[in-house]
């Protein structure tokens, strides 16, 4: 039976998303998501351009993938509607990651817009998924809004610093009812195995795949570490313990023969 994610009634096999910015060229791009194996790509609205007559990274995607354009840009919640709707507009479907940031310096999202708009983006029937600070009251007004998951940082974007939010993905893990998917800041394939061995039912990298020296190498061990953390998960992970238990018994294997 297929360990399968179903998001918005669709059915994701690849718990892998994958994000299109930083690339050197649409042609890596395409090579690393392929590589990937990728079901869902993010991407932002400002790089799809579906009239063009010159490259359009749309064209290096590839079809079977769900394309789920992004807010980046928007610093309000109004902001992240319009853009939403210009995505659905141009032809990029439903599925929306909200991204509200107002921080230039750190880039953390601004929960409060971003719980605004997933309102207003849910009822206008989008497959919202927003992008968050890991915060238990707010994920679960997300949920209440209609989010189809929620998306918090492992760490600030694009900073590869890994899961520095654990102990609060953890808790949103285990108290929200709908996919927890961490985005932004895993580094390593590591720190996506990580994850997942948490029980988050997806990761979203881009940064460490785009500028690694081998990105299709790269996406390649991504999808690898995902995989691994996924089936760790499933397999039930046991707790860690402060002494030493023994893998084989200590006794009755040394016997004294009798004279």
């Amino acid at each position: 039976m297929k360990d399968l994610l179903i998001i918005g009634g669709r059915a994701i096999n690849n718990r892998l998303f994958v994000g299109t910015g930083k690339f050197s060229d649409f042609r890596l791009m395409k090579d690393a998501l392929e590589k990937a194996a990728a079901d869902v790509v993010t991407v932002a609205l400002r790089r799809v351009d579906a009239g063009s007559k010159t490259d359009n990274i749309l064209d290096y995607i590839p079809r079977h993938c769900v394309v789920m354009p992004n807010t980046s840009g928007a610093r309000n919640a109004d902001e992240a509607v319009r853009i939403a709707r210009l995505a659905r507009a141009s032809g990029a479907g439903d599925w929306i990651k909200i991204e509200v940031i107002q921080d230039n310096k750190y880039l953390l999202p601004d929960n409060l817009e971003t719980l605004k708009a997933t309102e207003v983006l849910a009822k206008e029937g989008f497959i919202v998924l927003p992008y968050m600070s890991p915060d238990l009251s707010i994920a679960k007004r997300l949920v209440s809004a209609g989010a189809s998951a929620v998306m918090p940082l492992g760490s600030p974007i694009g900073s590869n610093r890994g899961v520095k939010t654990k102990e609060l993905v953890e808790i949103m893990v285990s108290e929200i009812k709908i996919p927890v998917i961490v985005d932004a800041g895993l580094g390593s394939p590591s720190s996506a195995c990580e994850c997942m061995e948490m029980g988050c039912a997806a990761v979203l990298v881009n940064t460490a795949i785009a500028i690694a020296e081998d990105p299709v190498n790269m996406a390649w061990a991504f999808k690898d570490a995902v995989s691994a953390g996924r089936r760790a998960y499933l397999a039930g992970l046991t707790c860690g313990g402060n002494f030493a238990s023994p893998s084989s018994p200590l006794t009755g294997f040394l016997r004294k023969e009798d004279n």
